[in-house]
């Protein structure tokens, strides 16, 4: 038994009522229900001058109506394969694009997979010269490919600046 129902117990054979109150108000916890969601959403600014991409314009429940997932895989599914190792090595490619193209990266980095084979999308500013940029993209690719163990292919699209890529301002 739980040593919490056995003092419970002991309490009520003996009498102590008082206890017994101070006892059930410290495991009893009431707070009024807040039907509000905010979560994922940004504030509106004063000034209304924060830049929202499309993808951050929409709160997270239309993710798969309006919104995309960010990375589409199947082992998320019921009896998928590895779960956990999908869901990091997702993360790692997300900071390694992130630190590799540093401040280039105007969007998300959205990753496909497809059998053995991963795709990885993104928005890049034309902020670098092309040689760099050819450069950057075999770097990123042929890393990526040896750290995971399976072909990597990035599919970049360049944009002039950030401006290109803002939604809306809030």
């Amino acid at each position: 038994m739980n040593s919490s129902i056995l003092k419970l117990a002991q309490i009520c054979t003996t009498g102590q009522i008082n206890q017994l109150s101070t006892v059930l108000a410290s495991q009893l916890h009431i707070s009024a229900p807040l039907c509000r969601v905010v979560s994922g959403k940004y504030r509106i600014t004063k000034k209304k001058d924060r830049p929202l991409t499309y993808e951050m314009a929409n709160p997270p429940h239309f993710i798969a109506h309006r919104k995309s997932w960010n990375s589409w895989n199947t082992s998320s599914l019921k009896d998928g394969l590895r779960r956990s190792e999908t869901a990091v090595e997702d993360e790692f490619i997300r900071r390694f694009m992130n630190g590799t193209w540093h401040g280039l990266v105007c969007s998300e980095v959205i990753i496909k997979r497809q059998f053995n084979h991963i795709r990885v999308a993104a928005i890049i500013r034309r902020a670098v010269s092309p040689m760099k940029m050819y450069f950057l993209l075999g770097y990123t690719e042929e890393l990526l490919s040896n750290w995971i163990q399976c072909p990597v292919t990035l599919e970049l699209q360049t944009v002039d600046s950030f401006k290109d890529v803002v939604f809306k301002y809030i």
